[in-house]
């Protein structure tokens, strides 16, 4: 066993070699752009370099740590393209986080090919299982070999200074001299590795942490088990069981084994504590399925995506089968594809009527049956926008079947005559198709299209379609599709219609304007519409620019598939991923009671009036922020940080305070200062940290953001983990805050 994991070692070993020692693949866009590049592995076993043959000084970079997969073959439609001159075992694709597009690549020979793939596998791998403290070693590490301009494994004060600024900090000189002389222990006037390891502790250490450390030691040096105890107790707000979580904290994060049988901990190991999963702001016990998940459909947010297939704006931009996969990646649980009718008799998906890219049906259904259940085992709701003739419309219900297979759920009549949709639970590993089907007596059935399409053609000023004479464009629709339909849409009549007439299996699609009308004038009823019927809102068709709107206001009403565009990075899409951030990232987020309930209907314009209204008071004090990432690549540009918190919530939770900025220090500002608010209603809150440049020129330049839901906040002192404007993690950046959450004292209400 031992000589087979030696061999498989030496593998590694050998296929690092090879991708230091740099190789030729050809990097390949389209059919017509293929070019070769040399890539190569550098020294720290992150970054990956490539440029042109004729490019002498300058070149491109990623890190492994923005990797998200390699697929090897022909698993992206470029690939695909050229699959007649470049053979599977030849080709391979880095998918990248957050939305930087894919990079495609083919290698001279299968051995080239597959070096690159498991080499790249392997170092995610070794990544991903890396301890905080050992990727703190390597951030270091890679902090030293950067200021090493010279490369000779030392660093004089010139170097260090420029380390500095390159970390994000405006250090007094007279300062830096001083930590600099004392880290030299040899008294070389340069510092060695071990030497600037002890430099970058003096420069990063936390006064507030080793005051708080110090203020529930014993002795000054460490915390005894009943002194972490105290803090879990005072601090942590933890109950019954925090003497024994004490000791398991020592087990798990304290570095010193003599600390360790003393049943102690020491700073070192009250840091990593902070630093981890148990010190973030995030509750680690939502970060699983928490969450009852036996309720009919109806009664759970899900994780929504709308133009699912578009990688960009919605006139002219690329359809991609790669957009299915980064939104199913991502969790999301309802994908929606506009299926027209293409040459061949083969059916397309793209944005109708505009010169956006269009791309095969049957590839948008291959790559859902592949990647449907990688991140989340509970449903996916396909939703249909159909504009096929009845001929394509057989070819899709054919691709559908065969495809999809076993995973396609349909449903009988009698399953359909039931007074409520199944569970999550009972549907797992399950593909639902929505969209119209035709009435059992009523055989010759007609699609008069999505109200959402109607809607966007009307709202578009851009659209292209052909002109309908005011009249409104009838569709047979055929059988076979139909009756693999699972979700009927279904034109909204009216509130009081759909109480007195509507099954649980019909759904309605709203545009983003009607739901604030309806929600307007009869909040309540839409409240009580969501109860039992499943609605889907989308944005309006005036965005072409595929912008979102804001997913709050329809979740306050209890809308379960509130589709947004994935493809856009900003406010709206950190909210939707704050919400479904809690319950393993499944998609599903049970909704609070007050939006299940049936017999008291809930108004979020009004939640004073609710039962059981208990406003809670949340105070945030925010204490520091640490290597906060560096905006601008000029030495002398230090950021000016502050930090937002912004509420969403029901209308009277909805604000936003803001702390002070400091000036030169994007390194360790700190602020020391509390905000205050009053949510009304919890259930429904979501919090959002936000980090600043402060300019007072020009607009204020976006550092990094963190989204949660306010019933998945831990009390006490704990780190929110920075996240990009893509969604993708800035670590080591974070925040340092401390949380405390009591009930409103209410009279008179």
């Amino acid at each position: 066993m031992e000589s087979s994991q030696n061999g498989c070692d030496e593998s590694h070993k050998n296929v690092l070699e090879t991708m230091k020692a740099g190789m030729l693949l050809r990097k390949v866009k389209s059919r017509m752009w293929k070019r070769q590049r040399h890539y190569k592995l550098q020294e720290d076993c992150k970054t990956i370099t490539y440029k042109s043959s004729w490019a002498i000084n300058s070149y491109s970079t990623f890190s492994i740590s923005d990797v998200e997969v390699v697929r090897d073959g022909h698993q992206s439609e470029t690939l695909l393209s050229v699959a007649d001159e470049f053979p599977a075992d030849r080709c391979f694709t880095v998918v990248f986080r957050g939305r930087k597009g894919n990079l495609d690549l083919v290698a001279e020979s299968a051995e080239e090919a597959q070096a690159w793939i498991q080499g790249i596998r392997t170092l995610m791998e070794n990544m991903e299982n890396m301890d905080e403290g050992t990727k703190q070693d390597q951030w270091i590490s890679d902090w030293f070999l950067k200021a090493d301009r010279n490369k000779d494994g030392r660093m004089n004060f010139k170097e260090a200074k420029k380390l500095l600024k390159m970390m994000n900090i405006d250090m007094n000189e007279e300062h830096a001299s001083y930590l600099f002389k004392k880290a030299d222990k040899s008294q070389s006037d340069t510092l060695e590795n071990e030497e600037f390891v002890e430099f970058y502790k003096m420069l990063t250490e936390r006064k507030e942490v080793l005051e708080l450390f110090q203020e529930y030691s014993s002795d000054g040096q460490n915390l005894s088990q009943c002194d972490l105890e105290e803090f879990l107790r005072e601090e942590q707000l933890e109950g019954e069981s925090s003497y024994e979580h004490a000791l398991q904290l020592i087990d798990q994060y304290e570095p010193s084994d003599t600390a360790k049988m003393n049943h102690c901990m020491s700073i070192d190991g009250f840091l990593k504590y902070l630093a981890s999963p148990e010190g973030s702001i995030f509750n680690p016990e939502h970060q699983d399925i928490f969450q009852d998940m036996s309720q009919p459909l109806v009664h759970y947010f899900i994780n929504s995506s709308h133009n699912t297939y578009l990688m960009e704006d919605q006139l002219k931009g690329p359809s991609s089968v790669e957009a299915y996969i980064k939104a199913l990646i991502r969790g999301c649980r309802c994908v929606e594809v506009d299926c027209w009718n293409g040459s061949n008799g083969e059916p397309i998906v793209y944005h109708g009527h505009t010169f956006t890219s269009k791309i095969l049906l049957k590839d948008v259904i291959a790559a859902i049956a592949q990647y449907a259940f990688k991140v989340s085992e509970y449903p996916l709701i396909i939703s249909i926008e159909n504009h096929c003739s009845i001929e394509q419309q057989e070819v899709m219900a054919r691709h559908f079947r065969e495809i999809l297979g076993d995973m396609l759920m349909t449903t009988t009549e009698d399953a359909r005559d039931s007074s409520e949709l199944p569970s999550p639970k009972a549907l797992k590993n399950k593909i639902l198709l929505k969209g119209k089907k035709i009435e059992s007596e009523n055989l010759t059935g007609e699609v008069s299209d999505e109200d959402e399409a109607a809607e966007m053609n009307k709202d578009n000023a851009a659209s292209e379609s052909p002109p309908t004479n005011g009249k409104e464009v009838k569709q047979k629709l055929c059988k076979e599709l139909s009756d693999l339909v699972f979700c009927k849409s279904v034109h909204f009549q009216g509130f009081e219609h759909t109480l007195n007439s509507s099954k649980p299996y019909d759904m309605s699609s709203f545009s983003e304007s009607k739901v604030r009308k309806y929600s307007k004038e009869s909040g309540p009823d839409f409240v009580l519409h969501n109860t039992r019927q499943l609605s889907r809102i989308y944005p309006s068709g005036i965005r072409t620019d595929s912008s979102n709107y804001c997913p709050q206001d329809m979740w306050n009403i209890g809308c379960q598939i509130v589709a947004l565009n994935f493809q856009t990075a900003g406010l709206e899409m950190d909210l939707n991923d704050g919400l479904f951030s809690q319950n393993s990232h499944c998609g599903y987020v049970l909704k609070p009671e007050i939006l299940r309930n049936r017999e008291k209907c809930f108004d979020p314009d009004n939640p004073l009036e609710r039962d059981n209204y208990h406003p809670l008071q949340f105070y945030i004090k925010v204490i520091s922020a640490q290597q906060l990432p560096k905006l601008s690549k000029k030495d002398w540009c230090i950021v000016d940080p502050f930090v937002r918190v912004e509420i969403y919530g029901v209308p009277l939770d909805q604000t936003k305070q803001e702390t002070k900025y400091i000036e030169n220090n994007g390194f360790n500002p700190c602020w020391n200062e509390t905000l205050q608010f009053t949510i009304h209603t919890p259930e429904l809150a979501l919090v959002r940290f936000v980090v600043e440049d402060y300019d007072k020129a020009s607009r204020n330049d976006f550092i990094g953001q963190y989204t949660l839901p306010f019933t998945s906040i831990q009390p006490g002192y704990r780190h929110v983990h920075l996240l990009s404007k893509d969604g993708t993690s800035l670590s080591p950046s974070s925040l340092f805050v401390h949380i405390t959450i009591t009930e409103l004292q209410t009279t008179g209400v």
